[in-house]
């Protein structure tokens, strides 16, 4: 029951299809040709939709129907409404024709145009989309996605995965900092400043530091924040070289990080009925990352 007492649970897309073919046909005759019903069923429709509503939809004379000032309301909310219907049955009958892969920062770093455009090439009839989602899936748990790229330490045991690459992490500083002008940039040495951490989707902890002597940190929420606060030189980050490649702004340079392992680049999805197209995926993105080298998945192990 909404605020004003009336219940919606009887709205069917039979209403709003009858309410859009009036209004873009200009007749209840010619909405019940183009849906192929009975004007009768038109007209009763109609009237449902209203009193379910609990407000007049259509201004109706001899001559012309004009949507009443709810009804414009009704009419934009009534074709969106039917077009995620639309959609809902297309991504049902159809949905293997298109593949989406969740990443909460980078996607493939560098590789991630070579990846499109040899999906592009090698499988026509799969539309790939990328999709940035800030979840520490990157979207799988959320229904967004069919396979995600993570890098992020995350318990894996939920999902079948593979590890398609490695990436040499690097130091992110403002380009006005005194380490911009260095070739490279120690482990030791970032544990002397402020680190910015994304505790969520981010690929660095405190525990990468050994010792006793680790950053200070500063916790932000997603990458834009991320690049705010190291641009505005109160904190440095430390990143897969994929960001790097990705996030290119004014006023940041990137450094390579010595003494630190490199970030394993894993693919993951779900184990029961996977998208058709997942092995072909994780195929490409390991012949990307590393030529030859075998992707070892769970399946595997």
């Amino acid at each position: 029951m909404d605020t004003h007492g009336r219940d919606s649970a009887g709205m069917e897309l039979k209403h709003l299809r009858c309410l859009v073919a009036i209004v873009d046909t200009g007749s209840f005759t010619d909405a019940a040709l183009e849906l192929g019903v009975s004007q009768a069923a038109v007209s009763r429709n109609l009237l449902a939709l209203e009193k379910i509503l609990g407000v007049r939809l259509l201004h109706r004379t001899s001559r012309t129907i004009e949507p009443t000032t709810a009804g414009v309301r009704a009419l934009a909310r009534a074709r969106l409404l039917l077009a995620g219907a639309e959609e809902l049955v297309s991504e049902a009958a159809f949905g293997h024709g298109r593949l989406h892969i969740g990443h909460a920062w980078s996607a493939f770093g560098r590789h991630t145009t070579e990846f499109q455009r040899r999906w592009h090439h090698d499988h026509p009839g799969i539309e790939l989309r990328l999709v940035r989602h800030n979840s520490s899936t990157g979207g799988l748990a959320e229904g967004r996605c069919d396979l995600a790229v993570i890098r992020a330490p995350l318990d894996l045991k939920p999902w079948a995965h593979a590890v398609v690459g490695h990436e040499h992490r690097y130091v992110a500083l403002a380009s006005d900092d005194p380490w911009a002008r260095r070739r490279s940039v120690r482990l030791d040495e970032v544990a002397t400043r402020t680190l910015a951490l994304d505790r969520r989707t981010g690929t660095t902890t405190l525990a990468l530091w050994q010792g006793a002597e680790r950053p200070a940190v500063e916790y932000i929420h997603d990458i834009d924040d991320w690049l705010a606060a190291i641009a505005s030189g109160r904190c440095v980050g430390v990143t897969p070289r994929a960001t790097a490649a990705q996030y290119r702004r004014d006023g940041i340079t990137y450094r390579p990080l010595r003494d630190a392992e490199p970030v394993p680049v894993h693919l993951i999805w779900r184990r029961q009925a996977p998208h058709p197209a997942t092995h072909a995926a994780v195929a490409l993105a390991v012949d990307l990352y590393g030529g030859n080298r075998r992707a070892r998945t769970d399946e595997q192990r």
